[in-house]
């Protein structure tokens, strides 16, 4: 498996803290069935500030430990940016990482809102043959409670990104059923651990893949899993998810 959206890179934001909590991270990833990772540090959220020079170091210091120790798994560069004023600036200046150094970015809101500026932003984005890529859209509380502007979003361009936790249900009933709801109408391209502490918030891609082949079939998994493999190669995203099946119940 490949998991999009990771906090692996140590000292960067909130999540791994040390080397040792990195290797902890690792260890567990390949337990869970993933082979490649995607660092993800945070950017311009809850204080944190990275760079993607500062990424790409990171990431050649952990891979090269990873392989001392004999643990497989590989850590590529990516970065998980908040919606600010100067992102497009920063992005053309190149402080700013793509996913796996491709044509998609990890674009984050704030918890509470859709910020005013994204639609301008997603187009900005587009012209420059970026795409957006939408973290954690179950967890916005304007996208959760209108799902009609997650389609707009979707609908001129825009990815989405599902938390594996909240589909597994680790989050609460009423997420799981939200995430699955975004799963049947579309609305989701990617799912991803979002993993920063092996104890606190582990990587759980494979709980999630098993909740949604439970409940909406095993064509969805397999969707999810190929989609993530295109991300990292750099080719076109599949948009047309398949269609859930409904469960019959005979008495």
């Amino acid at each position: 498996m490949i998991d999009i959206h990771t906090h692996i890179l140590p000292g960067l934001d909130d999540g791994a803290g040390s080397l040792e909590d990195s290797i902890a991270l690792a260890k567990q990833a390949v337990q869970d069935g993933i082979r490649t990772v995607v660092a993800t540090p945070h950017h311009h959220a809850r204080g944190y500030y990275t760079n993607a020079e500062q990424i790409e170091i990171e990431t050649a210091k952990l891979n090269d430990e990873l392989d001392k120790r004999g643990i497989p798994l590989e850590i590529l560069i990516g970065q998980e940016v908040r919606v600010y004023d100067d992102l497009l600036a920063d992005l053309e200046g190149g402080l700013l990482s793509t996913l796996a150094s491709t044509q998609y970015m990890l674009i984050e809101f704030p918890s509470s809102n859709v910020p005013r500026q994204a639609d301008e932003l997603f187009h900005e984005l587009r012209l420059l043959d970026i795409t957006p890529v939408i973290a954690h859209p179950e967890r916005n509380r304007e996208l959760a409670g209108n799902l009609r502007l997650l389609e707009d979003f979707v609908e001129a361009g825009a990815l989405a990104q599902l938390t594996s936790s909240s589909v597994a249900g680790k989050m609460g009933r009423k997420l799981q059923k939200l995430s699955l709801e975004m799963c049947k109408k579309g609305l989701v391209h990617f799912v991803a651990s979002d993993a920063h502490h092996a104890i606190n918030r582990p990587f759980d891609l494979a709980s999630g893949y098993e909740a949604i082949g439970k409940q909406l079939g095993q064509a969805f998994v397999d969707y999810y899993q190929l989609n993530a493999e295109r991300l990292v190669r750099s080719e076109l995203i599949n948009r047309e998810a398949p269609a859930a099946k409904r469960r019959l119940i005979f008495w």
